[in-house]
């Protein structure tokens, strides 16, 4: 399926759960004097424009990270801000980054780069902006079990589905744990939306089957607009980075709070 488009949900209240987590987890990772690899399957345009006709249309990011900078949801040295900051001193203002220009931030010269993305003018926004990351124009999941384990072996994953195909709730545990298998020292994550269905229930419950020791971060927050079936976001991840727990408490602590 290939009719998602992320530039209408972009800077969502679900980005700001999923990339202050992804920001922290990178944050971390690169203070170690190691190289380290980064895998995203669903890569996404990369940048986005909250001017857009798209981000007007919804306005999701009105009512998320644009809010949430406003009124201080997060420290002013949040990985995350600074990230977002670096990003717009680049390309504007109004500009939003999405996962892939958010871990650009931290990774360093030495750190390498794989970035999925299906989608034909995705990939190509995508490779204007990707600087020296290797993009695949495939499935991700088959970028990630080609990949995997990477080189250097160090490093992350992420996995950020549109879940338009309700396959996905079936397959992923299947795939992560193939990869987990292959690469077992790896920060594996796992991005998923909580629908007024609760359909992922079944997803996280094999997921922690098999992987009872893995970070399970889940926020709530009200639909964007009347009929909207999105009412949360949810990150699991493998292997999580040392205080990316404590991290993920206060990030669920502020949308208990706030949202």
């Amino acid at each position: 399926m290939l009719s998602y488009q992320h530039a209408y949900h972009a800077g969502n209240l679900a980005d700001l759960h999923k990339h202050a987590l992804l920001a922290s987890a990178l944050d971390y990772l690169t203070r170690k004097d190691k190289p380290l690899s980064y895998v995203e399957t669903h890569a996404g345009r990369g940048l986005y424009d909250l001017r857009s006709d798209q981000a007007r249309k919804t306005g999701e990011a009105a009512t998320g990270f644009t809010r949430a900078e406003a009124e201080g949801w997060l420290p002013r040295n949040h990985p995350l801000l600074q990230a977002v900051a670096k990003v717009r001193a680049t390309h504007g203002p109004q500009t939003y980054p999405g996962s892939p220009l958010i871990a650009a931030q931290f990774l360093r010269f030495e750190d390498r780069a794989h970035l999925a993305e299906l989608h034909p003018a995705e990939y190509e926004a995508l490779r204007q902006v990707a600087g020296l990351a290797t993009l695949h124009a495939r499935d991700g999941f088959q970028v990630a079990q080609a990949v995997c384990p990477p080189t250097p072996r160090r490093g992350m994953l992420l996995i950020d589905p549109s879940f338009e195909v309700k396959d996905d709730y079936v397959a992923i545990p299947r795939q992560i744990a193939s990869i987990a298998r292959k690469w077992n020292v790896g920060v594996i994550a796992l991005w998923y939306p909580i629908l007024t269905d609760h359909r992922h229930m079944a997803m996280t419950a094999a997921l922690a089957m098999q992987f009872p020791n893995a970070l399970l971060s889940e926020v709530r927050f009200p639909p964007a607009r009347p009929g909207h079936s999105m009412v949360g976001s949810g990150m699991w991840v493998l292997n999580p980075p040392w205080g990316l727990a404590d991290e993920a408490a206060r990030i669920e602590a502020i949308f208990r709070a706030r949202a």
